[in-house]
C-alpha cells in the first residue's frame, strides 16, 4: 500500500503552517479618471486558479442580496466561483486582480429583479415610468407566469499597466436563471413550482443579457471597458448539487453589443444516481465500489454520498460526504485510515477527491487528495 502522510496537527496549526505571508505586498494605485485610490495587493497567490484580491476588501454593492435570491447554498457557492472560472477565458490570473462589483448598486438590482408594469399596475403603485426596470415577464395575472431571473452578479477585475499602478480592465456578470419558479396562490399558503425548459431559459436569458448590457453602458465608468456576461442555470430548492454556467458572451470596449456566445460545458452530479449510471457508467460504477467498501466497514450503514464535477466530459473533482455515528476517538482514526486507502485504491490519479467524515459531534476526518497527487493528505479533527 502507498505510503499515507497523516496530518495530526490541530486544524488551527495546519492553517498556520500554509498561511500566507501577508508582509509582502504591493502598494497600488486604482486609476480611476481623475480619483486616485491607494490599496494593497498582497504578493501571496495561494493557486493558479484564484486571482489576488485587492485590499482592503471591498464588498460588493449588491452584497447580501444573493442570499435572498439563490436557491441553496449549493447554488449560491457555484454562481460564484463559477462565475470566476468563466472569468479566466479573458482574464489571466497572473496578469489581473480581483474586487467585488462596485458598479451596480443594491437598489438598482433590487428594480432590475423586479416584474416589468403594466402603465395601469404603474398609476396602482404611483410609480413613474423610469421606474419600471423590472426585467422579469409582466404579471398577467397568472401566479405560474414563471420570473426567470433571480439574481445578477458583478466581478471587477484590474489590469496592471505599469508598477504600482492597475486599472479596471473588465467586468464579468452573472445572471443567476431559474430552472424552477416558485409561487404562493395566497399569502402564507403552499408554494407551487413552475419547471422551466432549458431551451426557453436560455432564449429568455440572452434577451436579458442585450438589455443588461445596455443598461451597464449607461453607467459612466462602464462605458468603454469589456463587459462578460455570464448564463447560470440554479437547481432547485431540493437539489444537492449546485447549478452551472453553461453560456456566456462579450462586449469589446464601447460597443452595446454582445458578441458569439460561448458554450461553457460543465456539470455537477449526484453519486450515486440514475443519471450518473446512465451518463459516466464507469465513474459512476467506481463510486459504487468505493461506497460498498465503506459500508463493508460497519454493519448496516447506508450513508456515502458523492458530488461530481464535470468539465468538458471529464471528471475533475469529486466531493464524498460519510455521516456516521462514532463510539471513540480511536473508531474514528481507524476508519479515517481506512477510507484513505479506499481512495487511493478506487479513483484515478488525475481527478482530485476530497472526503468528509463527519458524526453529530462534528466534523471528525478530511481526506484530500489532489489530481495527480498519490499520497491523500489526511486531516483528523481533534
Amino acid at each position: 500500500m502507498k505510503k499515507i502522510i497523516m496530518l495530526s496537527l490541530s486544524l488551527v496549526l495546519l492553517l498556520t503552517g500554509c498561511a500566507p505571508n501577508f508582509n509582502k505586498q504591493e502598494e497600488v494605485v486604482q486609476d480611476k479618471g481623475d480619483a486616485k485610490e491607494k490599496a494593497i495587493i498582497p504578493n501571496y497567490k495561494i493557486s493558479d486558479n484564484y486571482y489576488q484580491t485587492i485590499l482592503p476588501f471591498k464588498p460588493s454593492k449588491s452584497r447580501g442580496l444573493v442570499v435572498n435570491n439563490i436557491n441553496s447554498k449549493f447554488n449560491l457557492t457555484e454562481f460564484e466561483t463559477g462565475l470566476m472560472r468563466v472569468a479566466q477565458n479573458m482574464y489571466d490570473t497572473d496578469k489581473y486582480v480581483f474586487q467585488e462589483g462596485q458598479f451596480i448598486e443594491s437598489d438598482q438590482v433590487r428594480l432590475w429583479l423586479n416584474r416589468k408594469y403594466s402603465a395601469a399596475q404603474l398609476k396602482e403603485k404611483k410609480l413613474e415610468e423610469e421606474d419600471n426596470l423590472g426585467l422579469n415577464p409582466l404579471d398577467n395575472g397568472k401566479e405560474e407566469t414563471p420570473k426567470y431571473l433571480a439574481h445578477i452578479l458583478e466581478h471587477d477585475y484590474y489590469e496592471k499597466i505599469e508598477e504600482g499602478k492597475y486599472k479596471l480592465g473588465g467586468v464579468v456578470v452573472g445572471l443567476a436563471l431559474n430552472s424552477v419558479y416558485y409561487y404562493q396562490k395566497v399569502q402564507f399558503g403552499a408554494w407551487y413550482e413552475t419547471k422551466i425548459d432549458h431551451a426557453e431559459l436560455e432564449k429568455e436569458g440572452k434577451k436579458l443579457a442585450d438589455e443588461v448590457l445596455k443598461r451597464l453602458r449607461k453607467i459612466d465608468k462602464l462605458k468603454d471597458v469589456p463587459i462578460t456576461i455570464a448564463l447560470f442555470e440554479q437547481q432547485s430548492r431540493t437539489s444537492v448539487v449546485p447549478g452551472t454556467f453553461f453560456t456566456y458572451a462579450n462586449a469589446e470596449k464601447g460597443s452595446a453589443n454582445l458578441g458569439g456566445w460561448e458554450k461553457v460545458n460543465e456539470k455537477y452530479l449526484q453519486f450515486p444516481s440514475t443519471e450518473a449510471s446512465e451518463s459516466y457508467r464507469d465513474d459512476a460504477n467506481a463510486f459504487l465500489n468505493f461506497k460498498q467498501d465503506v459500508e463493508a466497514y460497519f454493519p448496516n450503514f447506508n450513508g456515502v454520498i458523492g458530488k461530481a464535477f464535470y468539465a468538458d466530459g471529464q471528471l475533475q473533482e469529486l466531493n464524498i460526504s460519510i455521516p456516521i455515528q462514532f463510539y471513540g476517538k480511536a473508531e474514528g482514526i481507524g476508519f479515517t485510515q481506512y477510507v484513505t486507502a479506499l481512495v487511493v485504491k478506487h479513483f484515478p490519479a488525475y481527478i482530485s477527491v476530497q472526503v468528509e467524515i463527519s458524526s453529530v459531534n462534528g466534523p471528525e476526518g478530511l481526506i484530500v487528495r489532489k489530481a495527480d497527487q498519490n499520497e491523500p493528505f489526511v486531516h483528523i479533527y481533534q
